[in-house]
């Protein structure tokens, strides 16, 4: 305590701290340096570790978005296909599309209803709006096949909102064309086509009721020298993105059941044949009863 309370060792020691301040504040730098190098390593891993997180729950809720809006389309669908079913005059079975043949020459789905649910070769099928999408050409138990009416295969009786109709058939690529219109019918772009429901004597009535939307006319041709012309048609129904459809199930169109139908009867002496040669029966004269003597 005494050596360290002299004058000249003190002087010392000022002297050597004073030398060694430029070395111990380059020193304490160093350490901060160090420091804040490290603090900020760490830092930025936690930040990684949170942006990985973070990352991950924006995925979840983007799917987790994704298939609310999924079912919300599809509760749409579904809300106005009920909406149709509740005020149609038919009796209809709904069905999910759950396969689809689609090429230059057939246009073809299944849906996951069949014979178990009442549905038969011949039911029309349609969509949302009124809007016709086919017919059943084959069913099974638990499913059956629709021909779109893109289909080159298919023929539906048109009906213009002038009352001209004509017929629409699908061709190569799934575009409908109405053709055999009446030349002197003015169609115009825009014109809603609707199904003709055409019914004749005998039970013989259209394959489609009468008024589903089958399309909008988006061109038109007319050939000066023809008698009849020829339109381009936008079908209501987006054919190629059928998810659910309804299936009319109790109606009856084209020729009835061969024991229902009419049968042409002439008088016995008249001479002539049906078609395919089919011969007509004979209604008998009756026969004079014999008049009793007086």
């Amino acid at each position: 305590m005494a050596f360290s309370s002299n004058p000249l060792v003190l002087d010392l020691q000022r002297g050597v701290a004073f030398a060694f301040r430029p070395i111990e504040g380059g020193l304490d730098q160093v350490a901060g340096a160090v420091a804040s190098v490290a603090s900020t390593v760490g830092e930025i891993d936690r930040l990684r570790l949170d942006n990985a997180q973070l990352r991950q729950e924006n995925d979840r809720l983007a799917a987790e978005n994704a298939r609310l809006e999924e079912i919300r389309r599809e509760n749409e669908q579904l809300t106005a296909l009920l909406q149709l079913r509740n005020g149609f005059d038919y009796r209809t079975v709904a069905a999910q599309v759950i396969a689809a043949e689609s090429s230059e020459f057939r246009r073809v789905v299944t849906i996951g209803a069949g014979t178990d649910d009442g549905i038969v070769a011949g039911d029309v099928v349609i969509v949302q709006g009124d809007a016709l999408a086919g017919r059943v050409i084959d069913a099974g138990p638990t499913f059956a096949h629709v021909l779109l009416i893109t289909d080159s295969g298919s023929t539906v009786i048109g009906q213009l909102p002038s009352a001209a109709t004509g017929e629409v058939v699908g061709q190569l690529g799934g575009v409908v064309v109405m053709d055999k219109i009446d030349a002197t019918e003015r169609v115009q772009l825009g014109d809603e086509v609707v199904t003709a429901g055409i019914e004749l004597g005998g039970g013989i009535r259209s394959p489609y009721p009468k008024g589903l939307v089958i399309g909008q006319v988006v061109d038109v041709r007319r050939d000066p020298n023809a008698v009849v012309q020829t339109a381009w048609l936008l079908p209501a129904a987006p054919l190629d993105r059928l998810e659910y459809v309804l299936v009319i199930t109790d109606y009856r169109g084209g020729l009835p059941p061969i024991e229902q139908q009419p049968t042409v009867c002439l008088p016995e002496g008249t001479f002539g044949t049906l078609p395919n040669n089919e011969q007509p029966c004979v209604i008998r004269s009756p026969k004079p009863s014999a008049s009793r003597a007086p």
